[in-house]
């Protein structure tokens, strides 16, 4: 290269040369900021390493997150028991129990004996206009039965619990009715404001033991309930209480 040459690169070069806007102790300082910078962003980066390795290595060996807690049995349903009824009539004593309170009661004669088994409560009226052979009574005549209870079997067969207005020395000591229950006026009224349209009346036919179904049947005839439903035998009479037990 030619001296001409050379000096003229030396001039070009003299010429493009600035002198640097920041001190050396400047410059020192921003080159130890970015080293300081790239150390935090290595540090970083290499626990952000670490932690991702680590939920990889929980996850395999907990076999995922499709491997929770199993969720818990529903619990089964405890069957229900037996209903119990809300009064019982007990035939061979004589006698109704209902909350606690025992009412001695007259029944259907051997030649019309009243129905047993389980029945429901399925009307009420405080007075039932009835034809004297309706109730047992052999002639024909119209007679008010106060606080009737109509009672219905399973097989639809009907009965009746009413105040025995007529004979009160029955309840208790002898069968009167054509099939039907009677009570004193006082225990019939009471009863009537316990039971309530759907409550079950078991009927059984000696203490303890719930006999046969509500379609006994008797020589003579079909008995008639409430409103003249047939259910049972028909009483034979004005007397047909003369041959009841314990008369």
């Amino acid at each position: 290269m030619s001296d001409e040459l050379t000096s003229g690169l030396r001039e070009l070069a003299a010429e493009g040369e600035t002198s640097p806007s920041l001190t050396g102790a400047e410059i020192r300082g921003r080159a130890g900021r970015r080293r300081c910078r790239r150390r935090i962003a290595l540090a970083g980066a290499g626990a952000s390493a670490v932690g991702a390795l680590a939920l990889v290595v929980a996850l395999g060996l907990g076999g995922g997150t499709d491997h929770g807690t199993p969720p818990a049995a529903s619990p089964t349903g405890t069957p229900s028991g037996p209903v119990t009824p809300n009064a019982t009539v007990d035939l061979s004593r004589r006698v109704l129990a209902a909350s606690g309170r025992t009412m001695p009661l007259t029944a259907g004669t051997a030649k019309a004996p009243t129905p047993t088994g389980r029945m429901t409560v399925t009307a009420k009226q405080t007075v039932r206009r009835m034809i004297s052979e309706e109730v047992g009574l052999g002639e024909k005549y119209d007679v008010k039965i106060p606080w009737v209870i109509e009672l219905t079997g399973s097989d639809g067969a009907k009965n009746f619990v009413a105040a025995l207005t007529y004979d009160p020395k029955a309840p208790g000591n002898y069968d009167r009715t054509n099939g039907w229950i009677g009570l004193r006026p006082h225990d019939a009224q009471w009863l009537y404001g316990h039971l309530d349209v759907g409550a079950v009346v078991d009927v059984e036919a000696s203490a303890g033991s719930a006999a046969s179904t509500p379609t006994n049947r008797a020589e003579g005839g079909a008995m008639r309930g409430p409103g003249g439903a047939e259910t049972a035998a028909a009483g034979t009479g004005k007397g047909s209480g003369s041959g009841a037990s314990g008369h």
